[in-house]
């Protein structure tokens, strides 16, 4: 019986060093070695978690791992997990799974083919907002109306590779949880529409000094969707948020406050607070839940199919904003009641 987990993990950026410090605290995962773009930054975070420094295609390679986590820019998600699961490795990579739809779609059928896992990170159906939207979506009746905003302020626009186009992919493909989280609480999609603009940076033909998307969601189940996501130099004014409107009142989300609306028969209406969860240790959870299913066999708290449904609804708003044209989908889900995520 395997009772501890070897780890290589690919990245040394924010979401890396969340995961890097999970396992850390974790008696049952041990880091063994990180690889990351620049050698001498890589050296340097290795150093603080005790690990060996390398690159990623001699990481795959290392024998003495069993999982390989993927925490890297966008672009390399799909290359990477493709190398990894080829070497024999379980693989867990934050989303995308990868920004081309049908790589995303082979790398599926190669975990399964040689009994892997690959596991996407979308710790947003961990979070509070996430457990209070569901745990209250019965107490607006019908639901009608979604609208789901994000939208970040960046003065001067960063020359990383969140604001690269080639490195960031299609902003609502790299923004894939906020679209996972309206299909997760309100199904299959039948189609979408979505206007996408960018501004180019004058120094640089390679980045945008601002992205912004709007993407209209037509849900199986009647309920119209408007989901905007937006960064950068354009925007002044930052914004996360999100509201559900029913036949019986309504769910509203700024932030991590949230409030549930209603109206008596008169037409008095009433505003009465709800209790919304924080964010903080998300990374730890997923990463307890990812060695929960290798070493004891529990289930994920989010399924593969599931992801990958998310990416294809993402990549339809893609190519709806390329062509300007509504793209049909064709449910490849059976609705279920969506169901809170056991942590």
């Amino acid at each position: 019986m395997v009772d501890s987990i070897r780890v290589g993990l690919v990245g040394t950026g924010y979401a890396a060093k969340l995961r890097a410090q999970a396992l850390l605290a974790e008696t049952r995962a041990d880091l063994v070695a990180i690889a990351g773009n620049d050698p001498s930054r890589t050296a340097e975070f290795a150093a603080s978690y005790d690990a060996v420094a390398t690159d990623w295609r001699s990481l795959i390679q290392r024998p003495d791992l069993d999982l390989i986590i993927i925490a890297t820019l966008n672009r390399d998600h799909g290359p990477i997990a493709a190398a990894a699961l080829g070497a024999g490795k379980h693989v867990v990579v934050e989303y995308p799974l990868a920004l081309e739809l049908e790589q995303a779609r082979s790398l599926v059928r190669q975990a399964q083919a040689n009994n892997l896992l690959l596991h996407v990170e979308h710790i947003e159906l961990l979070g509070g907002l996430h457990r209070a939207l569901l745990e209250n979506l019965d107490r607006i009746g019908t639901p009608r109306y979604v609208r789901y905003a994000t939208l970040a302020p960046k003065f001067p626009a960063p020359r990383r590779w969140s604001f690269h186009f080639q490195a960031l992919g299609f902003p609502l493909i790299a923004a894939l949880s906020r679209i996972h989280r309206l299909t997760h609480a309100f199904g299959p999609v039948a189609s979408v529409s979505c206007q996408a603009k960018f501004w180019t940076a004058e120094d640089d033909p390679n980045y945008f000094t601002t992205c912004l998307c709007n993407a209209q969601l037509f849900f199986e189940s009647g309920v119209l969707g408007s989901l905007t996501y937006g960064k950068g130099e354009a925007l002044w004014q930052a914004e996360r948020s999100l509201e559900v409107s029913g036949d019986r009142g309504a769910l509203h989300f700024d932030n991590d406050q949230g409030c549930f609306l209603s109206a008596n028969a008169q037409g008095d209406r009433h505003e009465s607070p709800l209790a919304v969860g924080g964010r903080r240790g998300l990374f730890n959870q997923d990463t307890a839940l990812v060695l929960d299913h290798l070493l004891e066999g529990h289930p994920l708290y989010v399924t593969l199919q599931d992801s990958l449904y998310a990416l294809e609804v993402a990549d339809a708003t893609r190519r709806a904003a390329e062509t300007g044209q509504t793209i049909p989908l064709v449910s490849s889900q059976a609705r279920t009641a969506p169901a809170l995520p056991t942590v």
